[in-house]
């Protein structure tokens, strides 16, 4: 989503400012607030709108303290005294609509003061992730002395007709691109510090109540069922263009880039030059303007630049010459006023930035042009090096990838789409936790993805969203979700909420089974698999192995989630049991069909259908992972499918469960070879991994950066052993490397290795945890770890 352009100072405090869910008065978190969540009395409600509104307090004390909780919708940004405090509200939908808590003491003084927020409704254009109920804003203090604060007819409001949705550039793309509209910004009608204490608000116009502030539970129905924010802040680090790669009307000076000195652009003159930020990023773009009435300066992002001809030809990324940009775009219309700094509401994606400017009787100066990266505030704790050293590019821009597709929720993409999908997502978390141990995104898309379930028992593949999609397979991708957070988690209490959808789910997969093979048929739905197919879906008639497969593999990961909290519930014992029973019968009753129906021993493979025309890696993958082929044929299998060039070959969502399928059967080595096109993707100046090999649409993916766990998980090997990770099992596949060595994050504390290897001896270094044990597995041989420092050969 982009939004719209807004005068903002540099300073962001948000981290800072937010307090935790354990500061908010409890009556807060389930009955009714006082505030009242307020609108602009005679503006759409539904329609494009931006709204500013104000307070003005007195003080005749600086408080020590001052919690207080606020919202919006669609979003909003807050300011006290003209310092923005914090942005959001963190997304969600309307029966969770999260809520910030944050404390105003340090922007406070004695005196007079301001509360302002902005506050937009991008109407029919909002993005795809973006659920409304209509245009409002609430602010509640958490103490009482400061009640009178809360948002009511007390505080005044103005519609600002500055901007407008820019959508042309969107249309010329011609492809699935969804974030929002691009923006325009007629500076001439902005109303000019509207933040500041001392701002002339007399002709604004007095708020209109229209709801108050419930729980989703406190109230006989629900427009907004506000729930507190679980995530830290966004990121906030400045950050400045490397180069500029073309100019045309105008010498574009180093010192310009570095923020030294403006860019003079005479009357009557047409300016383009091309930005380069040197890699992709996610970040607000800040323009300051001086004089230049009535010029108008255009903005274009875009991951790369395009050939000519074809839609999608990139090419090398680091190549311009005869290339066109082509992206959504921002329009600022300049009042002629001084140092107009404009800052855009909501991030932008971008790698080039081409800025057009267009002058009219008067010379423009553009002050500055530089940018805040944004993303959610993970902390790297993990590392990986190796002889090899193009695995530290991997490395890096993997990291850089997951990063940029990691926000209030993680995306998929942060220039196209910015949804979470499951597919994306539950690698996602697992590159989450192997590289940061920071489990508060996963939590959230968990419960996301849980509160999406709809009455036919399957979760929504993309949520947060304003238009449901459902994708069945990402349903069942989601129970492993959930199988995933109990291996690297003790939390039951968690997992538990969520049974109930597991079963749902799994009982959805049941009931499409084709009568006569078992097997599971088109069950509706958009089926996708993997881009390899025809839009993602694989062949169906007459039953798909691959969709049998992965429901093996579901409730496989079922049976040891009930098994697991069976103890922990007493009075559920007896029904998870049950259902533990049940599916240990049906598991080998599917595994039996789809060898009867699709297994071709001629060719040693597992066909798409049981008509046996068609091959992919997929269900052979599936088939491994779920050892519906046994144990002594799993090995030859992978080999010959990673070898076959007639079947159809998993692109880089789906190689993810390739490689678990090596890392399975002890034949990891052969996970650094299928690196090729990642090590290409570099090799064609990519800074991030792309959705899948050229031509491709977006080419910052989040499923294209599990190198950044696979290279822990299964070059390192580090996997739990137990539930909650209690106990570590590390296997090492170092291919064709002699060195390698590597730490992670545990929840207990760190995990560290050093592998050294000649031939077939391994040297190996390893610290733990203190009360962590395991084993440590090469060649077929075991040896046990315990906690603290060791050194072992094998």
């Amino acid at each position: 989503m982009r939004l719209l352009l807004l005068l903002c100072l540099p300073i962001w405090l948000t981290a800072q400012s937010q307090v935790s869910i354990s500061a908010i008065n409890p009556k807060y978190l389930d009955g009714y607030w006082p505030a009242q969540w307020i609108t602009h009395p005679t503006a759409s409600r539904k329609e494009f709108s931006v709204q500013h509104y104000r307070k003005v307090i007195e003080l005749a004390e600086k408080p020590s303290r001052c919690i207080v909780h606020l919202s919006g919708d669609n979003r909003y940004k807050f300011y006290v005294n003209g310092q923005m405090v914090c942005l959001g509200p963190a997304r969600s939908d309307l029966m969770h609509w999260n809520f910030e808590s944050v404390d105003l003491a340090p922007f406070l003084r004695n005196g007079k003061n301001v509360l302002a927020a902005v506050v937009w409704n991008f109407g029919q254009n909002r993005p795809v992730f973006q659920q409304s109920w209509e245009t409002g804003f609430i602010f509640q203090p958490d103490a009482a002395q400061f009640k009178d604060w809360k948002s009511d007819k007390t505080w005044k409001v103005l519609e600002n007709k500055a901007y407008s949705p820019q959508m042309e550039g969107i249309w010329k793309m011609q492809t699935y691109l969804v974030t929002g509209p691009g923006e325009g910004l007629d500076a001439q009608k902005y109303p000019w510090g509207w933040e500041n204490v001392d701002f002339d608000d007399s002709s604004w116009q007095v708020a209109q109540q229209i709801w108050p502030g419930v729980p989703k539970t406190s109230n006989t129905e629900i427009k907004w069922g506000l729930e507190p924010r679980q995530i830290p802040m966004m990121e906030a680090t400045a950050q400045r263009f490397a180069s500029v790669r073309r100019a045309e009307g105008a010498n574009v000076s180093a010192d310009f880039l570095a923020g030294k000195s403006p860019l003079s652009v005479p009357a009557n003159a047409k300016v383009n030059f091309l930005l380069d930020q040197g890699k992709m990023t996610t970040a607000y773009p800040i323009l300051t303007l001086s004089g230049g009435k009535g010029a108008k300066i255009t903005l274009t992002y875009a991951e790369a630049l395009f050939e000519k001809e074809g839609r999608l030809v990139k090419k090398n990324r680091n190549d311009i010459e005869g290339k066109i940009i082509k992206g959504y775009q921002d329009m600022v219309w300049a009042d002629g006023g001084n140092k107009r700094r404009i800052e855009s509401l909501w991030f932008r994606t971008w790698r080039y930035v081409e800025v057009q400017i267009e002058t009219e009787a008067e010379a423009l100066s553009i002050d500055d042009l530089q940018s805040t990266f944004s993303a959610y505030p993970f902390v790297q704790k993990a590392s990986f090096s190796a002889s090899d050293p193009r695995l530290q590019a991997i490395w890096e821009t993997g990291w850089h990838t997951a990063r940029l597709c990691a926000g209030e929720t993680y995306y998929d993409c942060p220039y196209y789409e910015q949804l979470q999908y499951v597919g994306d997502t539950r690698i996602q978390a697992l590159i989450s936790l192997y590289n940061t141990g920071d489990d508060r995104l996963m939590r959230k898309s968990i419960n996301e993805f849980g509160n999406s379930l709809f009455f036919e028992g399957l979760t929504q593949s993309r949520y947060p969203a304003a238009t449901p999609q459902v994708i069945p397979t990402y349903s069942l991708f989601w129970v492993n979700m959930l199988r995933d957070y109990d291996l690297h988690r003790s939390d039951d209490a968690f997992v538990r909420q969520w049974l109930p959808g597991v079963r749902s789910v799994i009982d959805w997969f049941l009931s499409k089974r084709n009568a006569k093979t078992w097997l599971v048929e088109n069950p509706g739905y958009w089926n996708f698999v993997d881009w390899c197919f025809p839009n993602g879906v694989p062949d169906l008639q007459g039953g798909s192995s691959t969709l049998t497969l992965q429901l093996i593999y579901t409730m496989q990961d079922a049976v040891e989630l009930y098994r697991n909290l069976a103890l922990s519930q007493p009075h559920m014992q007896a029904e998870y049991e049950a259902l533990i029973n049940r599916y240990n019968v049906l598991i080998p009753q599917l595994k039996a069909a789809v060898k009867r129906e699709c297994y071709v021993a001629e060719r040693g493979l597992f066909a798409d259908t049981p008509a046996k025309k068609k091959y992919s890696q997929h269900p052979n993958i599936l088939a491994v992972l779920t050892n519906t082929t046994a144990l002594a044929n799993q090995a030859p299998l992978l080999r010959k499918i990673s070898s076959d060039t007639g079947i159809v070959e998993a692109t880089f969502y789906f190689k993810f469960y390739l490689f678990q399928a090596y890392h399975k059967t002890g034949l990891g080595d052969l996970y650094l070879p299928q690196l090729k096109p990642w090590h290409d993707m570099l090799a064609l100046g990519q800074t991030t991994f792309a959705e899948e090999p050229d031509p491709t649409r977006s080419d910052c993916h989040a499923w294209s950066a599990s190198p950044n766990y696979d290279l822990l998980a299964t070059v390192c090997g580090i996997r739990p052993a137990a539930r909650g990770f209690r106990k570590v099992r590390i296997q090492p596949a170092l291919g064709d490397l002699t060195q390698v060595s590597a730490k992670m994050p545990h929840p207990q504390g760190e995990i560290a290795v050093e592998f050294t290897r000649q031939g077939d001896l391994l040297q190996a270094k390893i610290t733990l945890p203190a009360t962590l044990t395991g084993s440590l597995v090469w060649k077929g041989k075991t040896l046990a770890l315990k906690g603290g420092a060791q050194e072992l050969s094998l």
